[in-house]
Parts: structure tokens; sequence; C-alpha cells
């Protein structure tokens, strides 16, 4: 008996969220040995070849684009994000780096506006201001225990955040798995680079490590894009937050983590004001559907 749609795209994004929570553990334990630079290259390979069999799902076609100065623009932004989120989950507390990594759909707002021209009103304003509030609450400048290596993170989800808008305007007319495939296969030769400054190699149970976050990453990449084809943001969004608490309880128990107060709220603000954010853009879109259709009046008020 299948599954509801809506049950099935639940259980995609919570398989999504544990993979990702432990490509996050799997990068940190890798990161011990390695510099985080070369890290992020073997994430890359080993995601590649993780994404690999997608050629063979859709054949040498799937290749085929127009958009490659696109690809490679993206993929550039890309592995700079790549590189900022490696190195805040190597150097900072877990849940510290994975807090401030949620703040990019915070700045994907700000450039959607900039960039795409879409209308953003007061409500979902106030929401990114909340959610700065809560960077801030975490980041602390000024403070005693405010860390350069913050902003590191914080530089990661502005990159990120540019990355996302790329990856929006190819996907209206490039199909998901090739943006994934030209994504990871770009990435090799792009990580590669900034790796060979740091280069030791890894040794023992690190491989391990290194090719754990490669395909990971590349599997929660994969459910999580099926999870929003088929569900709605707005009732997905919460159940991608989990990743936050996997990822702090991992780095309390392995790496004797302990979480403090400005964190957690800090952490609470920002996931609040993305969960209000999603919220608002899946009215948005229902009503855009219901301007398409001419379903309801309703669809003519104002968006917000």
């Amino acid at each position: 008996m299948s599954r509801p749609v809506p049950v099935q795209a639940a259980l995609l994004m919570l398989t999504s969220t544990v993979l990702f929570a432990l490509m996050v553990l799997a990068i940190r334990l890798a990161s011990e040995q390695l510099h985080a630079f070369e890290v992020a290259f073997f994430r890359s390979l080993f995601g590649m070849l993780a994404a690999l069999p997608l050629l063979r799902l859709h054949g040498i076609g799937l290749l085929r684009t127009t958009q490659l100065p696109r690809y490679v623009f993206r993929c550039v932004l890309g592995t700079l994000a790549m590189l900022c989120g490696f190195w805040a989950i190597a150097n900072l507390p877990l849940a510290h780096a994975v807090s401030l990594s949620y703040s990019s759909p915070l700045f994907v707002t700000i450039a959607a506006a900039l960039w795409l021209g879409e209308q953003v009103r007061a409500r979902r304003w106030s929401a990114v201001v909340a959610g700065f509030i809560g960077v801030l609450v975490i980041v602390r400048p000024g403070g005693n225990e405010f860390s350069w290596g913050s902003l590191v993170a914080v530089a990661g989800a502005v990159i990120s955040a540019a990355v996302a808008i790329q990856i929006k305007q190819l996907t209206r007319s490039e199909p998901a798995d090739r943006v994934v495939l030209w994504t990871t296969i770009l990435w090799v030769p792009m990580s590669l680079l900034p790796a060979l400054a740091v280069w030791q190699g890894p040794q023992g149970i690190t491989w391990l490590w290194v090719i754990a976050a490669g395909v990971l990453g590349t599997a929660g990449h994969m459910f999580w894009t099926r999870a929003l084809n088929i569900g709605d943001v707005s009732a997905l969004s919460p159940i991608s937050f989990l990743q936050l608490p996997i990822v702090a309880l991992l780095g309390w128990l392995l790496f004797a983590e302990a979480l403090d107060a400005w964190t957690i709220a800090g952490a609470a603000i920002i996931l609040g004001a993305n969960g209000y954010i999603a919220h608002r853009e899946a009215v948005i879109a229902r009503r855009k559907r219901r301007q398409v259709t001419g379903a309801t009046p309703a669809a003519n008020k104002p968006l917000e």
C-alpha cells in the first residue's frame, strides 16, 4: 500500500536531514587529521562518484547543456561556500557552525529581491530582521566570546545564498539531476586547487570519513530535492531543522561540546525566522497558482 504524498515527502526530508547531519559528523572526524580544504576536495570527489549513476539512469544526454558558463559561475561560488562551511565545521563547535549555516535563507530572501526582482513585503522583511538578530546573538560581536571564525561561517551562508539563487535560475530550464551532476563534476577540479596547498593525504580510518562525507552529502541532496519536488516547503522546512539538535547531540556525545544559552537562543530565532519565511513563500506560491487558474477571487489579494 503506497503512502500519501505528504507522508512520502516528510520521510524523504527526514532522511535527507539525517544524512546531512551525519555528513557534518564525517567532516568533523576527517578534519581531525586533514585540513578542511582537503576534506572539501574528497567530499567533492566521492560525491561525484556517488552521482555518476545518474548517467546510467538518464544516459549521456544528461550532460548536454547550453548553460555551461552559468554552471561554472555557480560552482565557483559553491566551492567558496563549501570551503567556508567546512572550515567552520572543523574549527567551531558543531552546533555553532550549523546554526550559522541556517542563516543562508535570510540572505536568499534579500538576494531574490535584488537579483530576481521578487516582491518581498513587510512580513518577510520582519522575519529577515529577526533572523539577523539571531545571528548576532550567536556571534556576539564585541563580546568576550566573539570569534572571527564565526564570520567565516556567516560568509559561507552569504555565498550559499548566491548559490541558491543561481540554482533557482538554472532549474527554470535545466532538470534537477543535470544540476546535481554538473555541480559535482565541476566541484572536483575547483576544490582540488586549494586542497593542494595544504595536502597531506588521508591515512587509515580517515579514508572512511572522507568517503562517507561525499556519499552522505550527495545522497542527502538527492533526497532533499525529491522531497521538495512533491511536498510543501512550509511543511518540510521544520523537518530539516532537526539537523541542528541531531548535530548538537553528536557534538556533545563525541566531542564533549556543551551548548551555551546564546547559541540555543540565537538558533531558535534563526530557525523561527526561516520557518516563517518558508511559510510565506508557500502561501505566495499558492496564491500565484490561483491567479493563473482563476480559481478564487482571493488570489487577487496583495502578496505579503
